[in-house]
């Protein structure tokens, strides 16, 4: 996202040309009918329900800043689907002052008919188009995406962007300097990080996979990488931030925009391996909800180790 500078004026045209296409795609999308895809509820209903569809529970507070609603909005919609037997709320595991959020099995039916009823909208929409100016018409709305999607960072010097030629390599690169002159472990934790990255490119998926590199003065100083591991599970590998660009808050947003992907991609759980003596590393899972599940010692790298698998909901 190029962010303009303060005294930089937004021209009238311009404005102007945002409204008429606001005015233009509500109508494409039928937004303005008094219910979402000929049903009783509104968006916004709509997308709660989608979203609680998407994951196993979220709070009323996830939905506000998730959605970036009022929190008043919010519970009033929330009263109005359980009244309707839509959603009920039930105690966290983990958290026992948390009341989650979660499909009723008639909740799930309406989830499932919007579901249908949006394929069939949005195939009518794309079926009058060749595929060419359908391809085309994704890849404007993906830069549409691109340039209003959130960056803070680079208010701070830095941005994250995704992954172009040239990162797989540094990738590999960085984790092996850095673990060698941190941990002082051998070659052959490069050697593995060749080979991840690797089967990432090799089997690489746009729609579930995703690789995110974090940029200070235009040089690379971190990263991570979402791919499926079922096809409700992703992980989290390769998350790295280079010394010199620490305690700025990259890794937790690396980590958050890896996190945001797996969530729209459709994923209901995150896991990630990573071991003990990562302490920093595993602060920040821990800090961003993340479990531990699993320890196993193991001999790599030319240290005696233990590893470590955590997992989240999305």
């Amino acid at each position: 996202m190029t962010v303009s500078p303060p005294n930089d004026p937004v021209s009238g045209p311009h404005i102007e040309a945002v409204r008429q296409f606001n005015r233009f795609i509500t109508v494409q999308a039928g937004l303005l009918r008094e219910g979402l895809l000929d049903s009783p509820w509104t968006l916004t209903e709509a997308r709660i329900i989608f979203e609680l569809a998407h994951s196993s529970g979220l709070t009323a507070r996830d939905l506000c800043q998730l959605l970036d609603l009022d929190p008043g909005y919010v519970s009033r919609i929330l009263k109005r689907l359980r009244n309707a037997d839509v959603i009920d709320r039930q105690r966290s595991e983990q958290d026992a002052r948390q009341m989650l959020l979660r499909l009723t099995i008639a909740g799930r039916e309406v989830f499932d008919r919007l579901n249908r009823a949006s394929v069939r909208q949005t195939s009518r929409l794309l079926a009058p188009l060749a595929t060419s100016d359908r391809e085309r018409l994704i890849a404007c709305m993906k830069s549409i995406e691109d340039i209003f999607r959130p960056q803070p960072d680079s208010a701070q010097g830095w941005l994250l962007r995704p992954h172009r030629s040239g990162d797989l390599g540094w990738i590999v690169e960085a984790h092996g300097r850095l673990y060698s002159e941190e941990y002082d472990w051998d070659i052959t934790f490069e050697a593995l990080v060749a080979k991840i990255t690797s089967e990432i490119i090799d089997n690489f998926d746009p729609d579930r996979d995703c690789i995110w590199i974090a940029e200070r003065d235009g040089q690379r100083v971190g990263s991570a990488v979402v791919v499926a591991q079922d096809d409700i599970t992703a992980r989290l590998r390769l998350v790295l931030v280079e010394p010199r660009a620490r305690g700025q808050g990259i890794g937790k947003r690396l980590v958050q925009e890896c996190l945001r992907f797996a969530r729209e991609a459709g994923y209901r759980r995150m896991t990630l391996w990573t071991n003990s003596i990562l302490t920093d590393a595993r602060q920040l899972y821990e800090a961003l909800d993340f479990r531990l599940v699993h320890e196993e010692p193991h001999t790599s790298f030319g240290h005696d180790l233990t590893g470590e698998t955590w997992e989240r909901d999305l």
